[in-house]
């Protein structure tokens, strides 16, 4: 009989960090829900980051915003997203069974490290996913320098 192991590297902080996030949702529900105010709850777009050895990637979802409803700025290397998400009022707030959409305005900002290109940042909105892509610096990008090996005489 043979057994099938799956070994992972632990973290530590990524384990506090996912906590931590935890926990400010918590503290965001708690604090920004209140009793006839449910439909309009803060929320914050749930985001992506990844790097790729030319760029950061940061994709965000925000379903049901339009172009014009979004606001991205870098300044003094934070990268900062700020839309807003409205309360259409289609049906009478008196016959919704249920609302777990959150609405509202929201921001979201984000230390970039300098070996970002900030004048090079470039934005994509399509099918509710905002992409930004963030280049790096030619001079912070890795190189491969060749050495050559002479023949000692």
């Amino acid at each position: 009989m043979s057994a099938s192991f799956n070994l992972s590297r632990w973290d530590p902080f990524r384990d506090i960090s996912r906590a931590q996030d935890q926990m400010n949702r918590l503290f965001e529900d708690s604090l920004f829900r209140r009793a006839g105010d449910s439909a309009l709850t803060a929320w914050a777009p749930q985001v992506d980051i990844h790097e790729t050895k030319d760029e950061l990637v940061l994709e965000a979802d925000l379903p049901g915003l339009q172009q014009k409803d979004l606001d991205i700025r870098v300044e003094d290397n934070t990268l900062t997203i700020r839309g807003e998400r409205k309360f259409e009022k289609k049906v009478e707030e008196d016959n919704y069974l249920r609302v777990e959409r959150s609405y509202g305005s929201f921001s979201r900002s984000f230390a970039l490290p300098r070996t970002v290109n900030t004048e090079s940042v470039k934005a994509l909105y399509h099918d509710g996913v905002l992409t930004i892509r963030l280049p790096k610096r030619e001079e912070s990008k890795p190189k491969q320098v060749k050495v050559t090996i002479e023949a000692e005489k």
